[in-house]
């Protein structure tokens, strides 16, 4: 009787162990499955900088045959806000150039190649752009196909030249710079002689924040240049290779000028979506430090012809 009742008491406390592993096993093996759930759901989320730099597309490049261009201003005007007045003594005197032929991209290198480039070269998101694409998708809620027709900016000068020569491409010369916005004539905008308008370029904007209005890379086509380059005046202004000369115009060759041999600045050009009109005449100069990040600032690329 007694060997029962110990068989018996036996045979419940294996019952009660065989449940509780049960359910110690079962609560296991839901718990795997959540982890597994969360993990894919994560990887199956990408960051808006990756989708921005998912939809990047090449720019097209355009021509500019061999010849000589008007480069710089005479002074035509007496009158104080007149566009033919210089901006200042730095775009004097007015010299005829002779350039090779070379290829320049048509439109401003995009915020959707730039995010690219830096992730296919394993380079560190600037601060300022991860803060700007952070702000712009969720205070403003911008779509990542938007944001990669913008202009990349808060670019350095030697990222605008490393994205460059990554693709087989330079900055272009300053000379190559103007003479690409303003023909061969030299005219005082990209689209001639006329005032600046909405219509003809980005320009004259303004953000408490400093959050950049700008258009579409691909866009501008009313305002383009003599040779079909966008934006070329506002949007984003642009590096070129140049070290920025406050007098060499003066002392300029003739032909293929590339700019002093070393400075502090480098040259920017064109103006941006925050310029007043005069910085967008196409022989205005302006020059920054290489190192500066700015929100105004962009590129593009050119290549020479053989």
């Amino acid at each position: 009787m007694q060997n029962r009742r110990h068989i018996a008491g036996y045979t419940r406390r294996v019952r009660r162990y065989l449940h509780a592993f049960g359910y110690l096993l079962i609560a296991t093996l839901m718990g795997a499955s959540f982890v597994h759930t969360a993990t894919a759901a994560t990887n199956d989320t990408h960051s808006p900088v990756e989708d921005i730099a998912a939809l990047a597309s090449s720019a097209l490049m355009l021509t500019v045959v061999e010849g000589p261009f008007i480069m710089g201003t005479a002074r035509t005007s007496h009158e104080p806000f007149s566009f033919d007045l210089q901006y200042d003594d730095t775009e004097q005197p007015q010299r005829r150039v002779l350039l090779n032929q070379y290829e320049i991209d048509r439109d401003e290198v995009s915020l959707g190649e730039y995010l690219l480039w830096l992730r296919q070269q394993q380079r560190h998101l600037p601060e300022e752009v991860r803060k700007l694409i952070d702000h712009v998708t969720t205070i403003h809620t911008l779509s990542p196909e938007t944001l990669a027709r913008w202009p990349a900016l808060y670019v350095t000068w030697s990222e605008a030249s490393d994205f460059c020569r990554t693709h087989g491409k330079r900055l272009p010369t300053e000379a190559e710079w103007e003479k690409a916005a303003r023909g061969e004539s030299g005219n005082l905008f990209p689209w001639g002689q006329k005032p600046p308008t909405p219509a003809l370029a980005m320009f004259g904007q303004y953000h408490v924040h400093e959050i950049p209005i700008v258009a579409p890379v691909d866009s501008g086509e009313e305002g383009r240049s003599p040779y079909g380059l966008h934006h070329m005046a506002g949007n984003a202004a642009e590096w070129v290779e140049d070290w920025f000369g406050i007098d060499y115009y003066a002392t300029m060759p003739d032909r293929n000028p590339r700019g002093p041999a070393n400075g502090r600045y480098k040259v920017v050009r064109g103006g941006s979506w925050k310029s007043a009109p005069a910085l967008l005449r196409t022989a205005t100069r302006n020059g920054t430090s290489p190192d500066q990040r700015a929100a105004t600032i962009g590129f593009r690329c050119a290549r020479s012809v053989q």
